[in-house]
């Protein structure tokens, strides 16, 4: 276990809630580093796959899907990777699995049917979004191959699983989709707190997705879905309508030609504008 910072965080509790489900799991939490994602790849070129939490206080050269990049301030944001091996029998769906399971650790109850909808929504396919038009965070996950080591691959990575969530308000200029921060939901969900509650939880959604996939998660999903029944735009400039999501995680969208399955490697998709 290794924490250099001054910040107080709950490193020696998080071991204890996650090693029992990730035996030889370590925690460490730096000031400091360009992006826990391109460190941990780093390290699994290396042969380093073991399970591990990497927290950053401030990360540099932060980066998000499709190359974007994701920068913070020391204390404005909650940046951390965790790097684990895991054998699923479908990789589809992955990022939503793990969106939905930070999304219901901050946010456990939904508002009774009919009263309105949950306050962290889930924009396919990697972002968690408050009060439906503003992004609280996202979700980067990489795989490397095994290089060396005694594990056993089978169909078997080791998966990098990268979160950013805004812990204070950020300037918006330029940003496409204003920021929200968890500080506008409760001002006791600092990134200590914030990390302690969704990290034991998400080890075990991420392992109960490699044995079930995605399609029993489709239902919980649907209830966050901020994008389902509302027009969008495709990235090659096609226009539709969200229509939900397959079993395997792909989004449905009506367009001209008909319903079309879009997985995550194909485009991006944003709401379009109301």
């Amino acid at each position: 276990m290794r924490v250099d910072t001054s910040i107080h965080w709950p490193a020696e509790s998080l071991w204890q809630a996650v090693e029992p489900l990730l035996p030889g799991f370590s925690v460490e939490i730096l000031p400091s580093l360009d992006s826990t994602n391109t460190e941990l790849m780093r390290r699994a070129r290396q042969g380093l796959c073991d399970p591990v939490l990497l927290v950053t206080e401030l990360q540099t050269a932060g980066r998000g899907r499709l190359g974007r990049q994701w920068t913070s301030g020391a204390g404005d944001s909650l940046t951390f990777s965790l790097g684990l091996p895991l054998t699923p029998g479908d990789w589809s769906g992955l990022s939503l699995a793990v969106g939905l399971s930070v999304a219901q650790s901050l946010q456990p109850r939904l508002p009774e049917p009919g009263s309105g909808r949950p306050r962290i929504g889930l924009k396919w396919p990697n972002d968690l979004w408050i009060d439906g038009d503003r992004k609280l965070g996202g979700i980067l996950i990489e795989t490397a191959s095994f290089v060396g080591g005694s594990h056993d691959t089978g169909s078997g990575r080791y998966v990098v699983i990268g979160i950013g969530l805004n812990i204070r308000s950020r300037p918006g200029e330029g940003m496409r989709t204003p920021p929200a921060s968890l500080l506008d939901m409760d001002e006791r969900l600092d990134a200590p707190t914030a990390l302690a509650c969704v990290l034991p939880p998400l080890v075990a959604d991420i392992q109960s997705f490699a044995r079930q996939g995605f399609a029993p998660l489709l239902e919980r999903f649907a209830q966050r879905d901020i994008l389902r029944d509302r027009a969008v735009t495709l990235s090659d400039g096609r226009h539709g309508q969200a229509q939900g999501l397959g079993t395997d995680g792909a989004l449905l969208v009506r367009t001209a030609t008909g319903v079309e399955a879009v997985t995550s490697s194909e485009i991006s998709v944003r709401p379009s504008a109301q």
